[in-house]
Protein backbone atom coordinates (compact mmCIF):
# COMPACT_ATOMS: atom_id res chain seq x y z
CA UNK A 1 0.00 0.00 0.00
CA UNK A 2 2.92 2.53 0.98
CA UNK A 3 5.00 1.70 -2.39
CA UNK A 4 1.88 1.89 -4.31
CA UNK A 5 0.64 5.20 -2.94
CA UNK A 6 4.93 6.26 -2.92
CA UNK A 7 4.59 6.04 -6.65
CA UNK A 8 1.65 7.86 -7.45
CA UNK A 9 3.08 10.62 -5.93
CA UNK A 10 5.92 10.54 -7.26
CA UNK A 11 5.18 9.43 -11.10
CA UNK A 12 2.42 12.60 -10.86
CA UNK A 13 5.26 15.10 -12.47
CA UNK A 14 6.41 12.73 -15.23
CA UNK A 15 2.73 12.81 -16.61
CA UNK A 16 1.80 16.35 -15.75
CA UNK A 17 4.89 18.00 -16.61
CA UNK A 18 4.09 18.65 -20.37
CA UNK A 19 0.68 20.51 -19.42
CA UNK A 20 2.83 22.00 -16.32
CA UNK A 21 5.51 23.50 -18.90
CA UNK A 22 3.34 24.45 -21.05
CA UNK A 23 1.20 26.46 -18.44
CA UNK A 24 4.32 27.76 -16.90
CA UNK A 25 6.48 28.43 -19.65
CA UNK A 26 8.97 25.60 -19.05
CA UNK A 27 11.41 24.30 -21.11
CA UNK A 28 11.95 20.40 -21.52
CA UNK A 29 15.52 21.23 -19.86
CA UNK A 30 13.95 22.56 -17.18
CA UNK A 31 11.53 20.00 -16.88
CA UNK A 32 14.62 17.76 -16.79
CA UNK A 33 16.30 19.84 -14.01
CA UNK A 34 12.39 19.42 -12.36
CA UNK A 35 12.50 15.64 -12.41
CA UNK A 36 16.33 15.27 -11.76
CA UNK A 37 15.81 17.43 -7.99
CA UNK A 38 13.78 14.41 -7.12
CA UNK A 39 16.36 11.57 -8.13
CA UNK A 40 18.75 13.70 -6.35
CA UNK A 41 16.95 14.29 -2.91
CA UNK A 42 15.95 10.00 -3.27
CA UNK A 43 19.74 9.01 -4.10
CA UNK A 44 21.60 11.46 -1.23
CA UNK A 45 19.10 10.46 1.17
CA UNK A 46 19.18 6.80 1.11
CA UNK A 47 21.95 5.90 3.27
CA UNK A 48 20.55 8.59 6.08
CA UNK A 49 17.49 7.38 5.34
CA UNK A 50 18.12 3.83 6.66
CA UNK A 51 20.39 5.13 9.71
CA UNK A 52 17.62 7.37 10.33
CA UNK A 53 14.85 4.21 9.94
CA UNK A 54 17.11 2.60 12.52
CA UNK A 55 17.12 4.98 14.86
CA UNK A 56 13.38 5.58 14.66
CA UNK A 57 12.39 2.62 14.19
CA UNK A 58 10.66 1.47 11.12
CA UNK A 59 6.54 1.89 12.46
CA UNK A 60 7.37 5.70 14.00
CA UNK A 61 10.04 6.56 10.56
CA UNK A 62 6.88 4.91 7.73
CA UNK A 63 4.29 7.38 9.58
CA UNK A 64 6.23 10.43 9.12
CA UNK A 65 7.64 10.34 5.80
CA UNK A 66 4.25 9.23 4.78
CA UNK A 67 2.32 12.18 6.49
CA UNK A 68 5.45 14.52 4.89
CA UNK A 69 4.21 13.09 1.33
CA UNK A 70 1.28 14.22 1.28
CA UNK A 71 2.13 17.72 2.72
CA UNK A 72 4.44 18.64 -0.16
CA UNK A 73 2.23 17.23 -2.79
CA UNK A 74 -0.29 19.64 -1.52
CA UNK A 75 2.68 22.44 -1.89
CA UNK A 76 3.62 21.52 -5.23
CA UNK A 77 -0.10 22.01 -6.40
CA UNK A 78 0.08 25.31 -4.86
CA UNK A 79 2.93 26.42 -7.04
CA UNK A 80 2.54 30.34 -7.79
CA UNK A 81 1.85 30.68 -11.92
CA UNK A 82 3.75 33.15 -14.12
CA UNK A 83 1.46 36.19 -13.18
CA UNK A 84 2.46 36.24 -9.94
CA UNK A 85 6.55 35.33 -10.28
CA UNK A 86 9.12 34.66 -12.56
CA UNK A 87 10.27 31.66 -14.54
CA UNK A 88 13.28 31.59 -12.45
CA UNK A 89 11.27 31.57 -8.73
CA UNK A 90 8.48 29.00 -10.27
CA UNK A 91 11.81 27.03 -11.38
CA UNK A 92 13.53 27.05 -8.07
CA UNK A 93 10.52 26.36 -5.92
CA UNK A 94 9.55 23.27 -7.99
CA UNK A 95 12.99 22.29 -7.66
CA UNK A 96 12.95 22.58 -3.97
CA UNK A 97 9.69 20.96 -3.68
CA UNK A 98 10.59 17.78 -5.78
CA UNK A 99 14.22 17.38 -3.95
CA UNK A 100 12.26 17.67 -0.44
CA UNK A 101 9.61 14.76 -1.75
CA UNK A 102 12.68 12.79 -3.02
CA UNK A 103 14.11 13.15 0.69
CA UNK A 104 10.84 12.76 2.23
CA UNK A 105 10.47 9.07 0.41
CA UNK A 106 13.85 8.13 0.41
CA UNK A 107 13.76 6.25 3.92
CA UNK A 108 11.16 4.04 2.50
CA UNK A 109 12.53 1.29 0.86
CA UNK A 110 15.58 0.76 2.98
CA UNK A 111 13.00 0.77 5.49
CA UNK A 112 10.42 -1.10 4.04
CA UNK A 113 12.15 -3.39 2.47
CA UNK A 114 15.55 -3.94 4.11
CA UNK A 115 14.33 -3.33 7.92
CA UNK A 116 10.84 -4.49 7.82
CA UNK A 117 11.21 -7.47 5.37
CA UNK A 118 14.30 -8.83 7.17
CA UNK A 119 12.93 -8.72 10.31
CA UNK A 120 9.19 -10.21 9.08
CA UNK A 121 10.37 -12.83 7.03
CA UNK A 122 12.20 -16.30 7.18
CA UNK A 123 15.85 -16.90 5.60
CA UNK A 124 15.22 -17.69 2.29
CA UNK A 125 12.17 -15.70 1.79
CA UNK A 126 13.31 -12.13 1.00
CA UNK A 127 13.02 -11.87 -2.32
CA UNK A 128 9.12 -12.60 -2.69
CA UNK A 129 8.10 -9.91 -0.22
CA UNK A 130 10.27 -7.61 -1.54
CA UNK A 131 8.91 -8.43 -5.32
CA UNK A 132 5.33 -7.65 -3.92
CA UNK A 133 6.81 -3.82 -2.70
CA UNK A 134 7.95 -3.57 -6.41
CA UNK A 135 4.16 -4.88 -7.66
CA UNK A 136 2.56 -2.25 -5.58
CA UNK A 137 5.13 0.62 -6.62
CA UNK A 138 4.42 -0.21 -11.05
CA UNK A 139 0.81 -0.83 -9.83
CA UNK A 140 0.72 2.72 -8.31
CA UNK A 141 2.99 4.52 -11.85
CA UNK A 142 0.01 2.77 -13.78
CA UNK A 143 -2.73 3.81 -11.92
CA UNK A 144 -0.86 6.97 -11.91
CA UNK A 145 -0.91 7.95 -16.08
CA UNK A 146 -4.32 7.30 -16.84
CA UNK A 147 -5.74 8.92 -13.37
CA UNK A 148 -3.38 12.03 -13.59
CA UNK A 149 -4.03 12.42 -17.25
CA UNK A 150 -7.73 12.57 -17.07
CA UNK A 151 -7.59 14.82 -14.04
CA UNK A 152 -5.21 17.18 -16.03
CA UNK A 153 -8.11 16.69 -18.82
CA UNK A 154 -11.43 17.08 -16.60
CA UNK A 155 -9.27 19.57 -14.16
CA UNK A 156 -6.08 20.74 -14.88
CA UNK A 157 -2.38 19.83 -13.46
CA UNK A 158 -2.91 21.74 -10.30
CA UNK A 159 -5.98 19.64 -9.04
CA UNK A 160 -4.02 16.64 -10.11
CA UNK A 161 -1.71 17.14 -7.23
CA UNK A 162 -4.28 18.27 -4.96
CA UNK A 163 -6.46 15.72 -5.21
CA UNK A 164 -4.09 13.05 -5.10
CA UNK A 165 -2.21 14.34 -2.01
CA UNK A 166 -4.64 12.67 0.67
CA UNK A 167 -3.52 9.17 -0.22
CA UNK A 168 -0.42 9.85 1.69
CA UNK A 169 -2.15 10.62 5.06
CA UNK A 170 -4.20 7.60 4.95
CA UNK A 171 -1.28 5.11 4.26
CA UNK A 172 0.46 7.14 7.26
CA UNK A 173 -2.55 6.18 9.51
CA UNK A 174 -2.92 2.81 8.60
CA UNK A 175 0.64 1.58 9.14
CA UNK A 176 0.40 3.62 12.51
CA UNK A 177 -2.59 1.48 13.39
CA UNK A 178 -1.03 -1.78 12.18
CA UNK A 179 2.31 -1.77 11.31
CA UNK A 180 5.06 -2.85 14.53
CA UNK A 181 9.34 -2.99 14.25
CA UNK A 182 9.29 -6.82 15.48
CA UNK A 183 6.98 -9.36 14.94
CA UNK A 184 7.22 -9.88 18.86
CA UNK A 185 5.71 -6.84 19.44
CA UNK A 186 2.36 -7.69 17.03
CA UNK A 187 -0.76 -9.20 19.19
CA UNK A 188 -1.69 -11.24 16.08
CA UNK A 189 1.51 -13.05 16.13
CA UNK A 190 1.62 -16.81 17.59
CA UNK A 191 5.18 -18.33 18.77
CA UNK A 192 5.06 -20.97 16.37
CA UNK A 193 5.29 -17.86 13.70
CA UNK A 194 7.78 -16.25 15.60
CA UNK A 195 10.04 -19.78 15.27
CA UNK A 196 9.43 -19.75 11.60
CA UNK A 197 10.70 -16.10 10.80
CA UNK A 198 14.07 -17.01 13.15
CA UNK A 199 14.85 -20.23 11.80
CA UNK A 200 18.20 -20.57 10.31
CA UNK A 201 19.47 -17.40 11.03
CA UNK A 202 23.10 -16.41 11.28
CA UNK A 203 23.91 -15.64 14.60
CA UNK A 204 25.22 -11.92 14.48
CA UNK A 205 29.13 -11.61 14.77
CA UNK A 206 29.81 -10.17 18.37
CA UNK A 207 32.84 -8.87 17.62
CA UNK A 208 31.19 -6.54 15.44
CA UNK A 209 29.81 -3.11 17.26
CA UNK A 210 26.90 -1.05 15.56
CA UNK A 211 29.34 2.02 14.58
CA UNK A 212 31.65 -0.47 13.10
CA UNK A 213 29.08 -2.43 11.14
CA UNK A 214 27.92 1.04 9.15
CA UNK A 215 31.58 1.60 8.01
CA UNK A 216 31.75 -2.35 6.54
CA UNK A 217 28.56 -1.49 4.73
CA UNK A 218 30.24 1.04 2.84
CA UNK A 219 33.20 -0.88 2.02
CA UNK A 220 32.03 -4.17 1.73
CA UNK A 221 32.94 -5.21 -2.06
CA UNK A 222 29.92 -6.97 -2.84
CA UNK A 223 27.53 -4.15 -2.02
CA UNK A 224 29.50 -2.00 -3.78
CA UNK A 225 29.15 -4.54 -6.91
CA UNK A 226 25.79 -5.14 -6.44
CA UNK A 227 25.01 -1.14 -5.78
CA UNK A 228 26.71 -0.33 -9.53
CA UNK A 229 24.81 -2.69 -10.98
CA UNK A 230 21.88 -1.75 -8.88
CA UNK A 231 22.41 1.68 -10.94
CA UNK A 232 22.73 0.53 -14.20
CA UNK A 233 19.67 -1.33 -13.64
CA UNK A 234 17.45 1.47 -12.72
CA UNK A 235 18.81 3.89 -15.53
CA UNK A 236 16.59 2.05 -17.56
CA UNK A 237 13.74 2.03 -14.89
CA UNK A 238 14.22 6.13 -15.09
CA UNK A 239 14.07 6.21 -18.74
CA UNK A 240 10.56 4.51 -18.19
CA UNK A 241 9.86 6.63 -15.01
CA UNK A 242 10.90 10.42 -15.94
CA UNK A 243 9.98 9.72 -19.91
CA UNK A 244 8.03 7.31 -21.23
CA UNK A 245 5.17 9.39 -21.26
CA UNK A 246 6.18 12.28 -22.98
CA UNK A 247 7.40 9.84 -25.70
CA UNK A 248 4.23 8.22 -26.43
CA UNK A 249 2.87 12.03 -26.49
CA UNK A 250 5.58 13.66 -28.33
CA UNK A 251 7.62 11.02 -30.66
CA UNK A 252 5.00 8.30 -30.81
CA UNK A 253 1.91 10.70 -31.62
CA UNK A 254 -0.31 9.53 -28.94
CA UNK A 255 -3.29 12.13 -27.42
CA UNK A 256 -2.54 12.99 -23.92
CA UNK A 257 -5.56 10.35 -22.68
CA UNK A 258 -4.55 7.53 -24.86
CA UNK A 259 -0.92 8.32 -23.77
CA UNK A 260 -1.96 7.77 -20.63
CA UNK A 261 -3.88 4.45 -21.41
CA UNK A 262 -1.01 3.15 -23.16
CA UNK A 263 1.95 4.44 -20.25
CA UNK A 264 0.05 2.62 -17.95
CA UNK A 265 1.29 -0.84 -19.85
CA UNK A 266 4.79 -1.34 -18.53
CA UNK A 267 3.57 -0.53 -14.96
CA UNK A 268 1.35 -3.34 -15.26
CA UNK A 269 3.36 -5.80 -16.82
CA UNK A 270 5.99 -4.86 -14.31
CA UNK A 271 4.05 -5.57 -11.02
CA UNK A 272 3.73 -9.24 -12.67
CA UNK A 273 7.15 -9.56 -13.32
CA UNK A 274 8.22 -8.00 -9.91
CA UNK A 275 6.11 -10.62 -7.99
CA UNK A 276 7.28 -13.68 -9.97
CA UNK A 277 10.95 -12.32 -10.15
CA UNK A 278 10.72 -12.82 -6.62
CA UNK A 279 9.21 -15.93 -6.04
CA UNK A 280 11.83 -17.45 -8.77
CA UNK A 281 14.45 -16.04 -6.57
CA UNK A 282 13.22 -17.68 -3.56
CA UNK A 283 12.75 -21.00 -5.34
CA UNK A 284 16.50 -20.96 -7.21
CA UNK A 285 17.68 -19.86 -3.64
CA UNK A 286 16.25 -23.17 -1.94
CA UNK A 287 17.35 -24.98 -4.73
CA UNK A 288 20.42 -24.38 -5.90
CA UNK A 289 22.19 -21.83 -3.75
CA UNK A 290 21.97 -17.78 -2.38
CA UNK A 291 24.51 -16.85 -5.11
CA UNK A 292 23.25 -18.37 -8.15
CA UNK A 293 19.43 -18.14 -6.46
CA UNK A 294 19.80 -14.33 -7.18
CA UNK A 295 22.38 -13.86 -9.99
CA UNK A 296 20.13 -15.81 -12.50
CA UNK A 297 17.24 -13.96 -12.09
CA UNK A 298 19.45 -10.51 -12.21
CA UNK A 299 21.57 -11.56 -15.48
CA UNK A 300 18.24 -12.85 -17.22
CA UNK A 301 16.71 -9.38 -16.57
CA UNK A 302 18.78 -7.36 -17.42
CA UNK A 303 20.06 -9.12 -20.18
CA UNK A 304 16.51 -9.07 -21.68
CA UNK A 305 15.92 -5.55 -20.89
CA UNK A 306 18.77 -4.43 -23.55
CA UNK A 307 17.78 -6.07 -26.18
CA UNK A 308 13.88 -5.13 -25.63
CA UNK A 309 14.80 -1.78 -25.34
CA UNK A 310 16.50 -0.96 -28.18
CA UNK A 311 13.89 -3.03 -30.37
CA UNK A 312 11.57 -1.08 -29.03
CA UNK A 313 13.32 1.79 -29.47
CA UNK A 314 13.67 1.03 -33.64
CA UNK A 315 9.97 -0.32 -34.34
CA UNK A 316 8.03 1.22 -37.06
CA UNK A 317 5.07 0.78 -35.58
CA UNK A 318 4.15 2.42 -32.34
CA UNK A 319 2.23 0.05 -30.90
CA UNK A 320 4.72 -2.31 -31.05
CA UNK A 321 7.08 -0.08 -29.54
CA UNK A 322 4.71 -0.07 -27.06
CA UNK A 323 4.81 -3.79 -26.53
CA UNK A 324 8.10 -4.31 -26.77
CA UNK A 325 9.18 -1.79 -24.33
CA UNK A 326 6.39 -2.61 -21.68
CA UNK A 327 8.12 -6.14 -21.93
CA UNK A 328 11.85 -4.35 -21.19
CA UNK A 329 10.90 -2.91 -17.79
CA UNK A 330 9.10 -5.90 -17.24
CA UNK A 331 12.57 -7.63 -17.27
CA UNK A 332 13.77 -4.76 -15.32
CA UNK A 333 11.06 -5.56 -12.42
CA UNK A 334 11.90 -9.23 -12.90
CA UNK A 335 15.07 -8.18 -10.93
CA UNK A 336 14.27 -6.60 -8.13
CA UNK A 337 13.38 -9.23 -5.18
CA UNK A 338 17.24 -10.66 -6.21
CA UNK A 339 18.63 -7.27 -5.79
CA UNK A 340 17.13 -6.36 -2.60
CA UNK A 341 17.31 -10.36 -1.12
CA UNK A 342 21.26 -10.31 -2.35
CA UNK A 343 21.79 -6.78 0.09
CA UNK A 344 19.50 -8.67 3.12
CA UNK A 345 21.65 -11.78 2.51
CA UNK A 346 24.93 -10.08 2.70
CA UNK A 347 24.42 -7.17 5.68
CA UNK A 348 22.04 -9.62 7.85
CA UNK A 349 20.91 -7.09 10.60
CA UNK A 350 22.08 -4.30 9.03
CA UNK A 351 19.89 -4.40 5.91
CA UNK A 352 18.50 -0.98 6.09
CA UNK A 353 21.96 0.85 5.79
CA UNK A 354 23.30 -1.63 3.36
CA UNK A 355 19.68 -1.59 1.62
CA UNK A 356 20.00 2.20 1.73
CA UNK A 357 23.73 2.00 0.40
CA UNK A 358 22.13 0.18 -2.94
CA UNK A 359 19.26 2.08 -3.32
CA UNK A 360 21.77 5.68 -3.40
CA UNK A 361 23.23 3.98 -6.66
CA UNK A 362 20.24 3.21 -7.53
CA UNK A 363 18.58 6.06 -7.94
CA UNK A 364 21.94 8.65 -8.78
CA UNK A 365 20.83 7.07 -12.00
CA UNK A 366 17.51 8.98 -11.87
CA UNK A 367 19.45 12.11 -11.30
CA UNK A 368 21.97 11.63 -14.20
CA UNK A 369 19.42 9.94 -16.45
CA UNK A 370 16.48 13.00 -16.90
CA UNK A 371 18.92 15.28 -17.89
CA UNK A 372 21.18 12.44 -20.16
CA UNK A 373 17.97 11.25 -21.86
CA UNK A 374 16.83 14.37 -23.24
CA UNK A 375 20.04 16.11 -23.69
CA UNK A 376 20.88 12.63 -26.02
CA UNK A 377 17.10 12.82 -27.52
CA UNK A 378 17.90 16.46 -28.34
CA UNK A 379 21.12 15.89 -30.25
CA UNK A 380 21.12 12.99 -31.56
CA UNK A 381 17.70 11.63 -31.28
CA UNK A 382 15.06 9.34 -29.57
CA UNK A 383 16.97 6.25 -30.67
CA UNK A 384 20.28 6.78 -29.21
CA UNK A 385 18.93 8.34 -26.00
CA UNK A 386 16.93 4.92 -25.52
CA UNK A 387 20.12 3.27 -26.48
CA UNK A 388 21.97 4.26 -24.18
CA UNK A 389 19.77 1.96 -21.78
CA UNK A 390 20.94 -1.40 -23.44
CA UNK A 391 24.58 -0.23 -22.60
CA UNK A 392 23.76 0.21 -19.27
CA UNK A 393 21.74 -2.70 -18.42
CA UNK A 394 24.75 -4.61 -20.43
CA UNK A 395 27.29 -3.42 -17.79
CA UNK A 396 24.83 -4.71 -14.93
CA UNK A 397 24.92 -7.75 -16.46
CA UNK A 398 28.74 -7.98 -16.10
CA UNK A 399 28.94 -7.18 -12.52
CA UNK A 400 26.11 -9.57 -11.21
CA UNK A 401 29.25 -12.06 -12.43
CA UNK A 402 31.07 -11.02 -9.34
CA UNK A 403 28.41 -10.09 -6.85
CA UNK A 404 28.62 -13.30 -3.61
CA UNK A 405 24.99 -13.26 -1.98
CA UNK A 406 26.46 -16.40 -0.15
CA UNK A 407 29.11 -14.42 1.65
CA UNK A 408 27.60 -12.54 4.86
CA UNK A 409 29.30 -8.98 5.93
CA UNK A 410 29.38 -10.93 9.39
CA UNK A 411 32.33 -13.67 7.97
CA UNK A 412 34.08 -10.86 6.21
CA UNK A 413 34.13 -8.06 3.39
Amino acid sequence: MASFVAYVLRTNMSIAGENMSADLNLSRIQLGMVLSAFAWGYAIFQFPGGVFGDLLGCRRTLTVIAILWGILTLATGLVPGTTLASTTLILTTLIGLRFLIGIAQAPLFPVACGGTIGNWFPVSGWAFPNGLTSTGLTLGAAATAPLIAWLMEKLGWRESFILTAPLAFLVAGAWWWYGRDDPADHPRVSKKELDLINANRPSPNPVIEDNQAWRRVLRNRDILLLTASYFCMNYVFYIFFNWFFIYLVEVRGFEILEGGTLAAAPWIVGAVAASVGGFWCDRLGKRLNSRWGCRIPGIAGLSLAAGLLFLGATAESPYLAVALLSLCFGCTQLTEGAYWATAISISGKHASAATGVMNTGGNVAGGIGALLVPITAETFGWVPALATGSVFAMIGVGLWLFVRADKPMALGS
